[in-house]
């Protein structure tokens, strides 16, 4: 099972460098292509909204074993960040952002999927963060390293070197996961099915809202840490890594949590963080120690609601909607992350460009996800459930 999540989390490495070096490379990129910041956010929306499209896959794909899948998706990534190693112009690179986004949510509604049924009973969050770890490993040195190549040496390096990573991650998984049997043929409505429930539309609103909130901020950590901190662009990449380090220890945290407490709870909590946190960006002056705390803190609340959030929904998904409904996350996850460069942006054009209003565009929003995962918690999670599990950790 080990060497399964390995695969898988180098997959998730992939997508997850794929989806985030571009915060980190965004002033370089802008410059190459002959745009302006705000515009170069759009790289980060093509993304978002090739993730969106990309879970058609599963829809006609249903049938097809999970590894089998998974392979594929890592054909899609190697063609994604070829053709944005190579673009040359910024039409040209928004449609390989657009393609290396593709794979992204059926990827991780998938792996979800393997890591549960992989994992020992009682212990498929923590192993569903296992596999999302190799996305928040990719944060604290994927992303970090792209920025450092981007600049010492060429931000088309960082593809480039996310392309030759899928055609091995394609080698491990052939190796490394076993068959797993297709899911349920539910047809194409019936795995769908979980959508005419309440609690799926409270999770997924409550992901669009706080990944909405926290990328008016995100999307422009970069120029943020030098115009608001006054870091020097060279400190970049570590902040970067400790960014990722961030998530990293939020990843695992929130896994371990979530298997002891109650998972939409968990996931409150981290959008709670999240709150506070843009709020502090608003209010705090710039300086080295805020913004690298706060760098930390928005990194760790960023991922520490994201397995209870992707077991939540592939267990909504029982009887035929699993992957639809692990990659549904996926999906309000990165729509958000749309909508929340675009508001980001629109916040820095009104303010002339102070950073400072990215937090005080996106707090209010994540407020929303807190609000509607506490309602989903109190409605749907019992305090016996919680106390049973508990019950059951073995020193």
């Amino acid at each position: 099972m080990k060497r399964s999540i390995l695969a898988l989390a180098s997959g998730a490495f992939i997508l997850g460098a794929a989806e985030f070096v571009m915060m980190g490379i965004l002033p370089q990129t802008a410059a190459a292509m002959h745009v302006s910041i705000p515009a170069a956010g759009h790289y980060i929306s093509a993304y978002a909204i090739g993730v969106c499209f990309g879970t058609l896959i599963l829809v006609f794909g249903r049938k097809v074993p999970p590894k089998n899948l998974i392979i594929l998706f890592m054909v899609i990534a190697l063609a994604g960040n070829t053709l944005s190693a190579i673009s040359v112009n910024s039409p040209m690179l928004l449609v390989a952002r657009f393609i290396s986004g593709l794979p992204h949510g059926a990827f991780f509604g998938t792996a979800t999927l393997i890591a549960k049924t992989l994992a020992d009973k009682g212990k498929e969050a923590q192993s569903v963060s296992m596999m999302v770890t190799g996305q928040t490993v990719a944060n604290m040195l994927g992303v970090p390293a792209g920025t450092l190549l981007a600049e010492t040496m060429s931000w088309r390096l960082a593809f480039a070197i996310l392309a030759a990573w899928a055609l091995m991650t394609m080698v491990l998984v052939l190796a490394w996961v076993p068959f797993v049997a297709p899911i349920k043929d539910a047809g194409i409505k019936g795995q769908f099915r979980f959508l005419t429930h309440a609690g799926p539309w409270l999770i997924l609103l409550a992901v669009f809202c706080g990944n909405t909130g926290i990328f008016c901020w995100w999307s422009y950590i970069s120029p943020w840490l030098q115009k608001t901190g006054g870091w020097q662009s060279a400190i970049v990449p570590l902040l970067m890594v400790l960014a990722g380090f961030g998530m990293v220890t939020g990843g695992i945290a929130g896994g371990r949590l979530a298997d002891l407490w109650k998972p939409g709870a968990t996931a409150a909590l981290s959008q709670g963080i999240a709150t506070v946190g843009l709020l502090l960006v608003f209010l705090t002056p710039g300086n080295h120690v805020t913004t690298a705390v706060l760098t930390f803190t928005l990194g760790f609340a960023l991922f520490f609601n994201a397995s209870p959030q992707q077991l939540l929904m592939v267990q909504a998904g029982e009887g035929g909607g699993e992957l639809i409904a692990g990659a549904a996350v996926q999906i309000a996850f990165n729509f958000g992350n749309a909508v929340g460069s675009i508001i980001g942006g629109a916040a820095l054009t009104v303010t002339a460009m102070n950073y400072h209003y990215t937090g005080l565009a996106g707090a209010p929003i994540a407020l929303i996800a807190v609000l509607m995962l506490v309602t989903y918690s109190r409605r749907y999670e019992t305090r016996t459930g919680a106390l049973e599990r508990m019950r059951e950790v073995r020193v």
